[in-house]
Formats: C-alpha cells, structure tokens, sequence
C-alpha cells in the first residue's frame, strides 16, 4: 500500500511542477492549495503562498538560462511537494481518490515547455561482425539502444542470411 501512495505522490508531484511553468498554474494551485488545506486543517491561502514561493524559485531558475539551476530547482520543488503529499496519503489513505482527480484534471493542460523530439537513425554497412550499440545523453540520462548484430554484407544484409551459415 505504501509503494502505491509513494508512486500516486511522485506522479502528483511532478505534475504539479510541471503546471508551475505552464499555463494551467492557477488551475493547479487552487486545487493542490484546497486538497492540502482540507487535511491539514490550514488556511488555503497559506499553502496558496507555500505554492507561488516554490513557483516564483523555479520561473527564476528558468528563466535565468542556466540549464542547471533549472534542473535542480524543478528537482528541489519536486521532493519538497512530493514528501507533503506523502505524508497527506499517509495520515489521510482516502485522499488518494482525491489526488487522483486532481492528476486527471491537470492531465489535459499539457507540457509547460514545448517539448524537442530529436530523432538519430543510424545504418551499420560493410564488413562489421558483432554486437552494435548505440549510445546517447539525454540532460543527465544516460542511454544505450541495442540494435541488435551487426550485418556483414556490403548492402547491410546478414551474408549468412536468415537460415545460418552457407555450405
């Protein structure tokens, strides 16, 4: 049950960091301000402020052009909501039904950056035997694609072909 409300507040987090920069941010804060007010007994306009400080950190961290600070102001902000929403799932298991609906409700608002897809194909040709792996950086997300063996035939075709070795 625990690994669950974990998950539901990292989801709740992130996307609630993501509407901080985007334009679906009044929406959002209305409605994370009322689901942590209403379990903690506090003043909405109170956790509306906690809301627009985290905010106010992060456009700054954005907006400065340093990828860096930005990365690591989304990162503090996603920690520091994702722990109070834990700690809201804990004290308060049915305010799961209600966080979700807050997730679905924010789902339609989108990305708050205009997202850059970047597409690489790459073609292995002539006499290469063996394992082929393509490997990328992704901000600071490492990734390796296996794209299986290598071909040895000058057209990129397996020589073997598809039934093994030839007599």
């Amino acid at each position: 049950m625990e690994a669950e409300l974990v998950a539901l507040a990292t989801a709740g987090a992130t996307a609630l960091v993501q509407q901080m920069v985007g334009d679906g941010w009044e929406r959002a804060r209305t409605r994370v301000a009322a689901f942590f007010a209403a379990r903690s007994g506090g003043d909405e306009q109170a956790v509306g402020a906690e809301l627009d400080a985290a905010r106010e950190e992060l456009v700054r961290a954005t907006e400065g052009g340093d990828q860096d600070a930005a990365d690591e102001a989304r990162t503090e902000a996603r920690v520091e909501w994702r722990a109070r929403m834990r700690r809201s799932l804990l004290a308060d298991p049915d305010a799961a039904a209600e966080l979700r609906r807050i997730l679905a409700e924010l789902e339609g608002a989108g990305p708050a950056v205009p997202q850059q897809v970047t597409t690489v194909h790459n073609t292995v040709t002539g006499g290469s035997h063996g394992l082929v792996l393509q490997v990328g950086t992704v901000h600071r997300m490492h990734t390796v694609h296996d794209t299986g063996t290598a071909r040895g035939g000058a057209d990129g075709r397996d020589p073997a072909g598809p039934d093994g070795p030839r007599p």
